[in-house]
């Protein structure tokens, strides 16, 4: 299976030469989506080596992911690892998730979400986003929210994304669950450290309500 790494990223150019330098140890391109970053992204990106798409303004993750996606299937990789820039995922877990697809379509890196291992704001903003999803899709999603996910190019080709910030995270597991698609989950540890969340409460859960309503009638 040809697998590519996609790497939304936004400012993170502190953060990136650790994380890429790791995956360099696995046999995939890495491909990093700047998404309008200020600080470097970009440069830095290039000279680990990976492949950039650069989005002069900020767009937003799934804007990014979107770009990626389009990248993914027109160069035809097989299946797309999406991995957050900021450090949180530890590329260790890769291994793991190769061995899960073999048998699924799509395979979500599961966080223990609890107030003991998550701050206050990912494990609410978590647990109602994955309640939510679970009901719309009649299938029990756990930690929906999460950036590490592996997912075959049939699923790409078949979802149609329309949104553009983070609540396409949860439109491909909307899209592909009603499309019977198999979602399974293997457990990973997330690296809580220096870095900062670009969601926006009020905005962001907003955005997640609307897309909620519309899946109601779709």
């Amino acid at each position: 299976m040809r697998v590519a790494v996609l790497i939304p990223a936004y400012n993170v150019a502190n953060d990136l030469p650790s994380l890429l330098k790791s995956l360099s140890r696995y046999p995939m391109n890495t491909i990093v989506v700047d998404d309008g970053s200020a600080d470097g992204t970009s440069e830095v990106a290039r000279r680990a080596g990976a492949i950039v798409l650069r989005q002069e303004k900020n767009q937003g993750k799934g804007k990014a992911h979107r770009r990626g996606f389009a990248y993914v299937l027109e160069k035809g990789y097989d299946a797309v690892l999406t991995m957050d820039g900021d450090g949180q995922h530890d590329p260790q877990s890769i291994p793991i998730f190769l061995n899960a697809i073999r048998d699924l379509d799509i395979v979500l890196g599961t966080r223990e979400v609890s107030l003991k291992t998550m701050p206050l704001l990912r494990y609410g903003t978590n647990f109602t986003t994955s309640l939510t999803i679970s009901l719309l899709t009649k299938r029990k999603i756990r930690d929906s929210q999460t950036g590490y996910r592996l997912i075959r190019r049939e699923v790409l080709e078949k979802v149609i994304l329309r949104t553009s910030n983070y609540q396409t995270e949860s439109e491909i597991l909307i899209q592909a669950a009603r499309r019977g698609f198999s979602i399974g989950f293997v457990p990973i540890k997330a690296i809580y450290g220096r870095e900062k969340s670009h969601i926006n409460p009020f905005i962001d859960t907003l955005r997640a309500v609307v897309l909620f309503v519309k899946c109601l009638w779709r």
